[in-house]
């Protein structure tokens, strides 16, 4: 009986070979694949049946979240109607590893027809598909990962991967950048770690503000009434220090005939509010402190505390 594990490691062994093998040996007309999409006025139709077409769908996806507009055309739905869909600034990234599937016959028709650019890729360079391309991404034929030469495993590995390889050198190619990325993905773990800290701080009323004169008393009633653990301490409108509750700790011997200057922890550190929220979250952990003043101008403007960035999903 075959074990599992050896089974497993084989699958993984023979699809990273074969990756690896891709990488040394890039389909010739990869680069100039990634100049054309990247010059396109339209967008970039992906298409495939059956496993092909579960791989199509997420080329798509990858492309359209990294600034490349792309869409998934069904080729059934193509021939019913959705041809409609592919215009003539569009290019086609049509998908078979066999290069004859039929199901792609009308929307390679329709290519031709219109004038619309057509990316082939396959495995096989002789293939109808590849023959009627005008750019081809020609993948090595190496062995399926399955043993029997029937599932689709490695081609698809392949597939995928090119695709991955496609959508960075787009990305890379317009100056992609990681604000960017987060304009197509609000939701979630990744908006969060996305968001700016001008979106989660504390502001407007809830930020505790002391002058640098105002006498302990004072500022103990405005720490508490915010409950943040902290007070920016200005002068003159910017900020002069920051009194956190270890402040307070540490000069507790005749604390209430003092004043918030002199209780101060001077030139604090700050963060602008265009941060990255997990970049900030990244400064907490580093220093080991719970909360950090944001300023603008130095001007304090919000105070960023870790349970607020907890709130939002960003820790």
């Amino acid at each position: 009986m075959t074990d599992p594990l050896d089974t497993g490691r084989e699958v993984l062994r023979t699809e990273g070979e074969a990756l690896l093998a891709l990488a040394r040996d890039m389909p010739a007309d990869f680069a100039a694949v990634v100049a054309r999409i990247a010059d396109a006025p339209g967008r970039v139709i992906v298409t495939g049946i059956g496993k092909s077409g579960h791989i199509a769908r997420k080329i798509a996806a990858t492309l359209a979240s990294t600034g490349t507009r792309a869409l998934f055309v069904h080729p059934a739905e193509a021939s019913h109607g959705d041809l409609g869909m592919i215009g003539v600034e569009d290019i086609v990234l049509a998908i078979s590893n066999s290069g004859e599937t039929v199901e792609l016959r009308d929307i390679v028709a329709h290519t031709r027809r219109f004038g619309v650019t057509l990316i082939g890729l396959s495995s096989r360079a002789e293939s109808t598909l590849m023959q009627q391309a005008d750019l081809r991404l020609t993948l090595p034929r190496l062995p399926e990962a399955c043993g029997i030469g029937m599932v689709p495993t490695t081609s698809t590995t392949l597939t995928l991967g090119l695709g991955d390889a496609l959508a960075v050198a787009l990305l890379r190619l317009r100056g992609f950048r990681a604000e960017d990325f987060s304009v197509f993905h609000p939701g979630g773990k990744l908006g969060a770690q996305m968001a700016r800290v001008s979106q989660i701080m504390a502001s407007g009323d809830r930020l505790p503000l002391v002058e640098v004169a105002t006498p302990m008393g004072e500022t103990l009633v405005e720490m508490t009434a915010k409950g943040l653990g902290i007070a920016a301490v200005t002068e003159d409108g910017r900020l002069a220090g920051v009194i956190t509750d270890g402040d307070l700790r540490r000069n507790m011997d005749h604390l209430m005939d003092r004043r918030a200057g002199e209780v101060a922890t001077r030139d604090p550190l700050t963060v602008p509010p265009d941060m990255l929220a997990a970049k900030a979250l990244a400064i907490l952990n580093e220093r080991k402190i719970n909360v950090l003043i944001v300023c603008e101008d130095d001007r304090p403007v919000g105070v960023l505390h870790i349970h607020d960035l907890l709130r939002a999903g960003v820790a």
